[in-house]
């Protein structure tokens, strides 16, 4: 059908359809392409007026946590269905594909849209960007993968060059796209602002065609990000299919074609896309609303499921709320929420529930609860308030003292320069203390905040993100005890901006971010360096207790394992915990991160039960991109499977032996003597090639230190007596090992 309707459809037509009919909808074509609808909707709807502008105002739709909450759950299920419910919101607003989720990892705690991001770590990011997916389009709403690729910062977003090997991408920057692609199936893709090794990413044919179509399979629509497009030929051509917004540039196209510069079946096959997943979405129901509440509730759930208690002393959380006590609710968010970031994600929420009317209704006639501002959310000095603060904790038994980022810290747009709270908050923070020792700092805040200079005067800190229009009532739930803390950080928590492993290059200048880190980001860096930090990567405390045991890996085949463990509830409160599978490489120098996550499960369990996780393992989870190759290998050698409740916490570990895939690096003229020699395939010739010539020197014989300094030399190096080797022999060598399959194995 769809080769049908291109058929009847003019270059100048197919053109339009590869641009925008407005800032959020995409152009109709006679009977044949009808108008599809477009949204911002990484954590609800941001859904305009028709035709409206960018800027346009949207319509209340729930405002659910956004990822930054959302991946702390660590909740596959919970995302899934809040994927879902956006779906139900969008089939009444009329919304045909919902821009989200991103996925980009945070490389740095700067970067001013962290808050729309889940984790540091890609496994955590394609697991759960795969889940958005899959809730999403389980009613035909198409989702919009973004932002591709290597998006890390919003400093000169539109121009930037990311500067990064071709390993590095592979192996973190990448991954989360991938799985995503590849699982989940999302019916478009979003290119990003920035340039990738110096080319735009919505011009990057490697990107665009050659990784994400050719490799990984992706059959959907590429679309841009809004006005990220520079060259709209070389855009079309590198396999973007649709511009947004429009700028008036489909001439372009056609004058391309007709000029020869341009392929007329490139334009034939972006506009067949669009047709596409017109055929797609078409298929979603058609709804006139949905359940407020319910979803609001829905909202409510994963507020809960994100927090996480990072310190609880004496276990001062939670509080009783029939209890007879005296507390003290201090701090300006308790009333005033900040619950989601600034930018093209800004949701008008159906309702907002705000933290000190949450503890209000849930508190007893016994607990007595009051209530002090003690700062000013513009950061401007306050002494009055924060002496008023003082006042009441002096008179409290515990004080709930609420703290957190303003919204303009964190926006699209922007980076930060710093992780610390405002001063005039930890002013707040070191008064009340000296005033009442009970205190439990409440975070609001869409990515790492330092805590080190403060924390000593908390007893109990609880970390709940971004909580969405019902994180006030999440709060509540969580201070009072109606429900257990069971989220776990998935981006680690440095001492120091200066300790962050991108801290020298973040966020670049001259119109290049160098990430001269590397593949080493977040606990990568810290747990490969043992690199002292206030809260790793995965932790979470609980109300509760688990311990870990029976650790089993069983083999199911080639590079393939089963992973078991058991976990017991050894506490008194039901909880949830969140069980995590590294894979660890010992290594006297580093060539690769110390280990990294490769699976987790979460469990929910009653006190004094029991429950067992089992995870895969597969040769994908232990292998390395070779640039040489360009594919995965892995080698040889041992390795070690961890299950732990953090990075930093493992409790189980079990020694394994991989022998590797087979697969080797491709040898050439200037490979090195230690290269050949330590080649499956091109160490057996050169040794046979050199027992074949009389009096030549083995390096089997050779003193160690002299060994040591000679396999550092290419090969075509030995050209003459030393090695007896001439250049056609080393060409000799050089085909030989290729045709007897040093390349594949």
């Amino acid at each position: 059908m769809t080769s049908e309707q291109l058929a009847n459809l003019s270059i100048a037509e197919q053109a339009s359809l590869t641009s925008g009919g407005t800032a959020w909808s995409t152009a109709p074509v006679r009977d044949i392409a009808r108008s599809l609808n477009v949204s911002d909707g990484p954590h609800g709807l941001r859904r305009t007026a028709e035709n409206g502008s960018v800027f346009a105002p949207s319509v209340p739709a729930t405002c659910y946590p956004p990822a930054v909450t959302m991946g702390s759950t660590w909740d596959p299920d919970l995302v899934r269905g809040i994927g879902a419910a956006v779906a139900r919101e969008a089939c009444a607003l009329k919304v045909d594909v919902v821009l989200g989720p991103g996925v980009n990892i945070k490389r740095s705690p700067l970067c001013g849209r962290n808050f729309e991001y889940f984790s540091e770590d890609p496994h955590v990011s394609g697991v759960m960007g795969a889940a958005v997916v899959d809730g999403i389009q389980s009613l035909g709403v198409g989702a919009c993968l973004k932002h591709f690729a290597v998006n890390n910062q919003e400093t000169d977003r539109m121009r930037v060059s990311a500067v990064v090997d071709e390993r590095t991408l592979r192996e973190l920057y990448l991954p989360a796209f991938e799985h995503i692609v590849r699982e989940a199936k999302p019916y478009a893709v979003m290119s990003s602002y920035n340039r990738v090794n110096g080319v735009y990413a919505s011009e990057n044919p490697w990107l665009l065609t050659q990784v994400l179509r050719e490799e990984w399979g992706f059959d959907g629509l590429v679309m841009s990000d809004w006005g990220a497009v520079n060259d709209r030929v070389a855009s079309l051509a590198a396999g973007l299919d649709l511009q947004m917004p429009p700028n008036g540039t489909d001439d372009q196209i056609t004058a391309a074609v007709e000029g020869g510069h341009l392929d007329r079946e490139a334009v034939a096959t972006a506009a067949g896309r669009l047709l596409k997943l017109q055929e797609r979405v078409d298929r979603a129901p058609h709804l006139d609303q949905w359940d407020v509440n319910a979803h609001h509730e829905l909202a409510r759930e994963a507020a809960r499921a994100g927090a996480v208690l990072l310190k609880n002393n004496g276990g001062l959380l939670p509080i009783d709320p029939s209890a007879r006590l005296k507390v003290a609710v201090i701090g300006e968010f308790a009333r005033t929420p900040r619950y989601q970031g600034q930018g093209s994600s800004r949701v008008v929420p159906t309702r907002l529930d705000t933290a000190w009317e949450a503890l209000r209704q849930a508190a007893g006639p016994e607990l007595d609860l009051t209530f002090a501002p003690g700062f000013l959310l513009d950061g401007a000095d306050a002494p009055a308030l924060v002496e008023e603060a003082v006042v009441l904790a002096a008179d409290a038994d515990i004080v709930l003292l609420f703290l957190g980022l303003p919204d303009a810290a964190e926006t699209e747009g922007q980076d930060r320069t710093h992780i610390q709270l405002p001063s005039q908050q930890v002013e707040v923070v070191h008064a009340v203390a000296a005033a009442c020792s009970q205190v439990a700092v409440v975070l609001s805040n869409g990515s790492t905040v330092s805590v080190s200079e403060w924390q000593d005067d908390a007893a109990a800190v609880l970390e709940t993100w971004l909580g969405g229009q019902a994180g006030g009532s999440a709060v509540a739930d969580l201070v009072f005890g109606a429900h257990s803390p069971s989220g776990k950080l998935t981006e680690s928590i440095p001492l120091r901006l200066q300790d962050v492993p991108s801290y020298l290059y973040f966020p670049g200048q001259d119109g290049h971010t160098v990430h001269g880190e590397g593949r080493y980001v977040g606990y990568r860096h810290y747990d490969t360096l043992d690199v002292p930090v206030s809260y790793p990567f995965g932790h979470g405390l609980s109300y509760t207790t688990f311990a870990y045991s029976d650790l089993v890996v069983e083999e199911t085949g080639a590079n393939a394992w089963t992973v078991r463990a058991t976990v017991a509830n050894t506490g008194t409160r039901f909880g949830e915990e969140v069980v995590q599978l590294y894979v660890a490489f010992d290594e006297r120098h580093p060539t690769r991160p110390r280990h990294e996550l490769r699976g987790f499960a979460k469990l929910a369990l009653a006190p004094g039960s029991s429950g067992q996780v089992e995870l895969s393992l597969s040769g994908r989870d232990l292998a390395r991109y070779s640039p040489q190759l360009g594919d995965w290998r892995v080698d040889p050698g041992a390795f070690s499977v961890e299950v732990g409740a953090s990075s930093r916490d493992i409790r189980l570990r079990a020694e394994l032996y991989t022998p590797g895939d087979g697969r080797a690096e491709r040898l050439t003229e200037q490979s090195s003597l230690g290269e050949w020699l330590d080649h499956p395939v091109g160490g057996k010739l050169l040794r046979e090639r050199l027992a074949e010539r009389p009096g030549a020197v083995h390096p089997d014989e050779v003193d160690p230190m002299s060994l040591a300094a000679a396999i550092q030399i290419p090969l075509v190096k030995f050209n003459g007596p030393t090695l007896g080797l001439d250049m056609d022999a080393i060409r000799t060598l050089v085909a030989a090992a290729e045709t007897e399959g040093g390349a594949t194995g």
